[in-house]
């Protein structure tokens, strides 16, 4: 198993932090590049020209990787809210039809379809949250509903942000492809950690961050676009799009058609010379450590704490419908938010969500980690 990766981060020992599923500290080594990096910008020339398409390729070969696709086929973003319009532009939803997305799931892969609904005339279905915790069981029987309307996209997230619960994408692909239905999937709570290969799910879409399991900075993210959907025309119009637009030409418009691959849907002012590296070396990290031996790690955190927890009336969802990194846990007559607030005098840190705690271990973190929560949690409980 994957050891506690604590030593490479700048995380004292009096601090229990349990909160990767909103942001995760920075590696030391991430921390220095984004040091070297601004000086680089302080004096800028430093750069030699060919740097800004080393990170630019750098960056992209390192998302891919988390996702087994083809370089090309990533575009460099700042958010999943722009890789969301970026699909929107590129496709046409038939009037009529449905667009599944998830009760509660983040705003992202939600607005942009809520937004343009009415003047396209599809219906967005909102797949309610199940109380038995079973987010597949509940978006295939969307899917699937005798009479309903035709499905023509499924915008959710791989897991749901708020409750951990899991959605096994290769089902839901599955259902989604009898259709003839389109899938974009929002990764954010899980690139890096479960298994996600787009060589056999064949999504449409696959959009995730760094700043969360990626250990990389805040506004870098990254699209995958397939191969069928990248003749389209871009959310922004800019010179590395197109085939032969260059400061340097003797004419700058030389050829303005767009460049073959995904690389068009990329971001205007790409070139960001202190954050790319930084998300790139994230990246390169958790690509090393492998997805499988960060899930049994984090699953095993997981689950201790759980055990721990047994018997203090902490709602807990099973092991099989949850993800092995978040572990949600609901209370009666307890106010979550007071909770997360008087662990955080102790140095313990989570989350409040939707009137939820949510735990999110990280591979800093240890069974030392583990246990302090469920007993700082249990002191409070019995008070």
């Amino acid at each position: 198993m994957l050891g506690s990766q604590r030593d490479l981060f700048d995380i004292p020992r009096d601090i229990c932090y349990l909160n990767s599923a909103s942001y995760s500290p920075l590696p030391l080594k991430t921390l220095q590049a984004g040091r070297d990096a601004v000086g680089r910008k302080g004096q800028p020339w430093t750069l030699d020209p060919g740097f800004a398409g080393r990170q630019h390729d750098r960056a992209r070969v390192a998302a891919a990787r988390l996702i087994n696709a083809d370089a090309a086929d990533v575009a460099l973003i700042p958010s999943i809210s722009y890789g969301v319009a970026t699909a929107a532009k590129l496709l046409t939803i038939p009037r009529g039809t449905r667009v599944l997305v998830l009760e509660n799931d983040h705003s992202s892969p939600v607005l942009e379809w809520q937004t343009r609904a009415d003047a396209q005339g599809f219906a967005v279905e909102t797949v309610r949250q199940p109380g038995d915790g079973d987010w597949t069981s509940a978006v295939l029987a969307a899917i699937e509903r005798p009479g309903a309307a035709p499905v023509a996209l499924a915008s959710i997230s791989s897991v749901h942000w708020s409750d951990g619960g899991l959605v096994d994408l290769e089902k839901v692909a599955t259902a989604l492809r009898r259709q003839g239905a389109l899938f974009l999937i929002d990764a954010t709570q899980s690139a890096g950690v479960l298994p996600l290969d787009v060589q056999k799910l064949d999504p449409d879409f696959v959009i995730f961050p760094t700043y969360k399991w990626l250990l990389g900075p805040y506004g870098r993210a990254f699209l995958y676009v397939a191969k069928r959907h990248q003749g389209g025309v871009p959310l922004e119009q800019t010179p590395g799009g197109r085939r032969d637009v260059r400061a340097e030409n003797a004419v700058y418009f030389s050829d303005t058609s767009y460049v073959g691959d995904a690389s068009r849907f990329d971001m205007g002012e790409r070139d960001h010379f202190v954050s790319l590296e930084m998300a790139s070396i994230g990246m390169e990290m958790i690509a090393e450590w492998g997805a499988a031996r960060i899930a049994q790690r984090l699953a095993m955190l997981t689950e201790r704490i759980a055990e721990g927890l047994r018997g203090l009336g902490v709602s807990i969802p099973p092991r099989h419908l949850r993800a092995p990194h978040i572990l949600c846990l609901g209370f009666k007559d307890v106010t979550v938010k007071a909770l997360v607030e008087g662990l955080a005098t102790e140095g313990v840190f989570v989350a409040p969500r939707l009137g939820r705690m949510r735990v999110s271990p990280h591979v800093f973190n240890d069974e030392a980690d583990a246990d302090r929560f469920v007993a700082a949690l249990g002191r409070r409980l019995r008070d």
